[in-house]
């Protein structure tokens, strides 16, 4: 089992930036890949960007490419999200995600997921 607890959501105006947090626990954390993925209300939770175990290949989706970035540090067991140039639509409750199939990390059917942290950013 792996236990994750996400932090750093909040309130942000249009332009602002937020770094989300997710830190591990249970087993190894650096046998697992990565994801953080969002939900909107109404919408289907969708992957934002994905960080293999020794954090040296990232995957992130169009929306979010040159305004996020995925980080790990193997050490403190925590996977963080910086996200900058924030816009209305980046709006969503932001999950981890932690697979031990670093192929399958993107697609988010697989691993452990955290309870998630609310973001809101204000036009």
């Amino acid at each position: 089992q792996v236990q994750l607890v996400e932090s750093g959501g909040g309130l942000v105006q249009a332009g602002g930036s937020l770094r989300l947090s997710c830190a591990a626990s249970g087993r190894t954390f650096s046998n697992y890949a990565m994801g953080w993925f969002r939900q909107a209300p109404g919408k289907e939770r969708e992957f934002v960007a994905s960080i293999i175990w020794s954090g040296g290949r990232t995957y992130y989706a169009d929306s979010v490419k040159g305004r996020f970035t995925i980080s790990r540090d193997n050490a403190k067991n925590t996977v963080y999200l910086q996200m900058n140039s924030l816009k209305p639509e980046d709006t969503a409750v932001y999950y981890c995600n932690a697979d031990p199939r670093e192929s399958t990390v993107v697609t988010g059917r697989y691993g452990y997921w955290g309870q998630g942290t609310q973001v809101t950013v204000s036009s």
